[in-house]
């Protein structure tokens, strides 16, 4: 993983990390890469998701990424993680606010970058009420962390 994080920047990344531990790489080489611009299959070819995956795996928040971010990124998205360390960082994705809750407006950004604004305004929050009618245990008009892990129990194709 080294040499693929090196690959998209070998001006910046130095060999012998003792000298510049600090290295970050500019979200616009993070996206670049093909891992990310692809989002379930190859006829898939822009994944509307690839800035927000490197926003929440970097420590800036950004989309900049040191070594250790890449490694987490690629670590949740290899199919070997534990299904819950992947439900956990695809909350923390549709969590746009960053409230640790998918509010109806979290839900409406995420819809929308999946149909690629092709629904109504109505049926976005048709689509939208009904997510959180199904899946709000508590009943606060929100999902919480735990809503979402039961709502992906439920649809076992969610994750991939």
């Amino acid at each position: 993983m080294f040499d693929r994080y090196r690959d998209l920047a070998p001006q910046l990344v130095p060999l012998d990390y003792t000298c510049q531990p600090d290295v970050k790489l500019p979200y616009e080489l993070i996206g670049s890469m093909p891992e990310l611009k692809v989002l379930v299959s190859p006829s898939v070819q822009d994944n509307p998701f690839r800035q927000r995956i490197a926003e929440v795996f970097s420590d800036d928040g950004e989309g900049n990424m040191t070594l250790e971010d890449f490694l987490d990124m690629f670590s949740v998205l290899s199919e070997m993680a534990p299904r819950d360390l992947k439900a956990y960082y695809a909350f923390k994705i549709y969590d746009f606010n960053n409230d640790d809750f998918l509010c109806k407006s979290d839900l409406e950004k995420t819809l929308n970058k999946l149909t690629r604004n092709e629904l109504t305004e109505d049926e976005v929050r048709m689509v939208c009420e009904k997510v959180i009618d199904e899946a709000d245990l508590d009943n606060d008009g929100r999902l919480s962390l735990e809503d979402f892990q039961t709502m992906i129990v439920r649809a076992p194709d969610f994750l991939r």
